[in-house]
């Protein structure tokens, strides 16, 4: 990973500006052209949430989403002249996060398989941008709003690693209590769970859920990560209570993954997960 001066805050707020200013010029365009949010998406290889998310500067525009809106809405070469800074707002933004979570942050981004154990929450890259911010706003000691706000555009940010080409392996264990906690109130709660079904349906995503009623469980610990970044040895990454640990020694991470693949076998199958969260939809 490269070595850059994290943002202080007037740049961040200054990088903020800048995407939200785009989102309100790219939402400008886009209703002129007499195109919805879904049909702009589609053309550009986005579902419609994440669209609104960038129009409104929630989630960061891409170099490679502005050159495509600039073909297909006749921007006059405003997209196009404003890379370079979007380029540089974004290997800025790649410092954003506390320090001590700067190298797990960078080898998430990169990495070619993603696994991920998650026993009480829902994990950050699948959570819908209201369900983060329930998260975020309930969290004891209280955080500002700025924080709040900021906090959900990076989680948010960290959710382009599904968009990656070629397209990492991800995995997903969820115990079945994240399925039922309704973080953020009913609706909120029915759109996570849509957004389950969503990304569980991409063909490099599995997603798998741990039953209550297993009588046998072979990790009561922590949640936890595995990854394997591209052209390094797998890793594993843990965190309680706000205390991270990032692990590279290889027997520890052996024993982390051997628990994972015991587990992978234990909980339902894609297929019937996805029967489950169907139903737990339906039940709201």
């Amino acid at each position: 990973m490269s070595e850059r001066r994290p943002e202080t805050p007037a740049e961040a707020e200054g990088t903020a500006g800048l995407f939200v200013a785009l989102g309100k010029m790219l939402r400008f365009l886009r209703e002129g052209k007499g195109l919805t949010q879904t049909e702009f998406g589609e053309l550009v290889g986005y579902g419609p949430d994440a669209i609104s998310a960038m129009e409104r500067g929630v989630r960061r525009l891409r170099p490679e989403v502005l050159i495509k809106a600039e073909e297909l809405l006749d921007a006059g070469g405003l997209f196009k002249e404003v890379i370079p800074e979007v380029e540089e707002a974004l290997a800025k933004a790649r410092t954003r996060h506390p320090e001590w979570y700067r190298s797990y942050a960078g080898l998430e981004a990169e990495a070619v398989e993603l696994h991920f154990y998650a026993n009480h929450a829902v994990h950050g890259l699948l959570q819908t941008e209201d369900h983060a911010r329930a998260v975020f706003s309930r969290r004891r000691p209280f955080l500002d709003e700025e924080t709040i706000e900021r906090r959900v555009t990076d989680r948010l940010s960290r959710q382009q690693v599904f968009e990656r080409w070629p397209a990492p392996v991800v995995s997903y264990i969820l115990e079945e209590v994240v399925l039922d906690r309704p973080i953020g109130g009913r609706r909120v709660h029915a759109d996570q769970l849509r957004r389950m079904l969503q990304v569980g349906q991409m063909q490099n995503v599995e997603i798998q859920v741990m039953p209550t009623r297993v009588e046998e469980h072979p990790s009561l610990g922590s949640a936890f990560n595995l990854l394997a970044p591209k052209g390094h040895g797998q890793v594993a990454y843990t965190e309680a209570q706000g205390y991270p640990r990032l692990i590279t020694e290889l027997e520890e991470v052996r024993r982390i993954a051997d628990r994972y693949g015991i587990m992978r076998a234990m909980a339902l199958s894609p297929s019937e997960s996805r029967k489950l969260i169907e139903s737990k939809l339906e039940e709201l």
